[in-house]
């Protein structure tokens, strides 16, 4: 391990070790934040997991860092170099400074021995790789075949209705509802592709549930027709190949939610991924920009 990041790990360390320091709510206020964090098991210990983690917008770009484990259970299912997505929970004061840093709902998306290799692993979603014609059953009880777009640049996400973490699936909604506003003002362009909400949780997210949320966003509600923007699910039994595709890790959480990474891609014309999104901070001018590089 490097000077530098034994000396990141060093500070990091101090700084949480250090949250007894911070003056009581009385004087400094804090608000807990979530965020999604992937990255590689380094090591473990009974309480932590060093993570060598990928960027994290908006809390900390990509460096090596020891984690408390919200369950310490867990740990024993961890091992070096696995790759794991979790979510980072994190009490940020009215200074901008976080503390109480801790790891929760770990999902291993990759194992790293064979003699615990897990009997499926996730597919890291790549340019170039071809999307399986995956069927789904969508807002208007039809089934649907990815491969009935092909032709079309369609832009595929992944959701559940129940969802409440508005930088989550709400956000993603919003985001999809801004770029299908945009490619209708453009009617050439709005033929030539299509939108997918996929959701996970077929169970829930019948197509009575998946019209009503489909309608809201689109703000249409019961007039919607649901030309441009389908909302769909597989079935139970596809669900885990799609979402192994498409490297969403899902886990139960509490009251019935569902923990879960988020996965939006860019699909071409011939069927095959133009670009992935694996987090929220994709803006919206930007897809359609690259949806109108590869529509034209």
């Amino acid at each position: 391990m490097s000077c530098t990041r034994l000396f990141l790990l060093a500070f990091v360390a101090f700084l949480v070790g250090c949250h007894h320091e911070v003056p009581s709510a009385a004087t400094k206020s804090t608000e807990q934040k979530i965020f999604t964090i992937r990255g590689k098991v380094v090591s473990t210990d009974a309480t932590h997991v060093t993570l060598d983690g990928e960027d994290v917008p908006g809390f900390m770009e990509a460096m090596m860092m020891d984690y408390k484990l919200q369950d310490p259970s867990v740990v024993g299912e961890l091992h070096p170099g696995d790759r794991i997505a979790a979510k980072v929970l994190a009490d940020r004061d009215k200074d901008g400074d976080y503390t109480n840093i801790q790891l929760k709902d770990i999902v291993v998306i990759a194992q790293a021995r064979p003699d615990y290799k897990p009997p499926v692993a996730y597919h890291v979603p790549t340019p170039g790789d071809q999307v399986p014609d995956f069927k789904l059953l969508n807002q208007s009880g039809r089934t649907i075949h990815l491969d009935q777009f092909k032709g079309k640049v369609v832009l595929i996400t992944f959701i559940y209705t129940r969802c409440q973490l508005a930088d989550f699936c709400p956000r993603m909604s919003h985001n999809f509802a801004d770029v299908d506003k945009a490619l209708a003002a453009d009617p050439a362009l709005y033929k030539q592709t299509h939108l997918l909400s996929v959701s996970f949780d077929p169970t829930y997210d019948t197509p009575k549930v998946l019209r009503s949320y489909g309608g809201a966003y689109t703000g249409n509600f019961t007039n919607e027709r649901f030309a441009h923007w389908d909302f769909a699910a597989p079935s139970e039994k596809d669900l885990p190949a799609v979402t192994q595709f498409f490297n969403v890790g899902v886990t139960p959480g509490d009251s019935k939610s569902l923990t879960h990474s988020l996965s939006t891609v860019l699909v071409g014309r011939d069927g095959k991924i133009i670009e992935w999104y694996p987090n929220n901070e994709w803006k919206p001018e930007d897809v359609i920009a690259t949806i109108r590089k590869n529509a034209a």
